[in-house]
């Protein structure tokens, strides 16, 4: 954890740079989303794999429950893509 000054020095220092060079922090924000994306799209397709499991172990209505959000989960990755790939 930075200190007050320290995190006031690296907001400034971050200011600068980003006015100084905007096409370098585009790239940083591009790749951090991308990277963000894949992981949503990781931990979504091992929920969907562990459905079946669930729905064996905890019951139908948990089952259900899960997919219910998943299908949910889905259908909003699906139309914000954009903003995660």
């Amino acid at each position: 954890m930075l200190s007050k000054e320290d995190q006031r020095r690296f907001e400034q220092i971050t200011r600068q740079l980003r006015e100084s060079d905007p096409k370098f922090f585009a790239r940083l924000d591009q790749r951090a989303r991308a990277r963000r994306g894949r992981w949503l799209m990781l931990l979504t397709i091992v929920l969907w794999a562990s459905l079946p499991a669930m729905t064996v172990l905890a019951g139908r209505l948990a089952g259900a429950v899960c997919a219910v959000v998943l299908t949910v989960n889905v259908v909003l990755m699906w139309r914000f893509r954009r903003r995660w790939l």
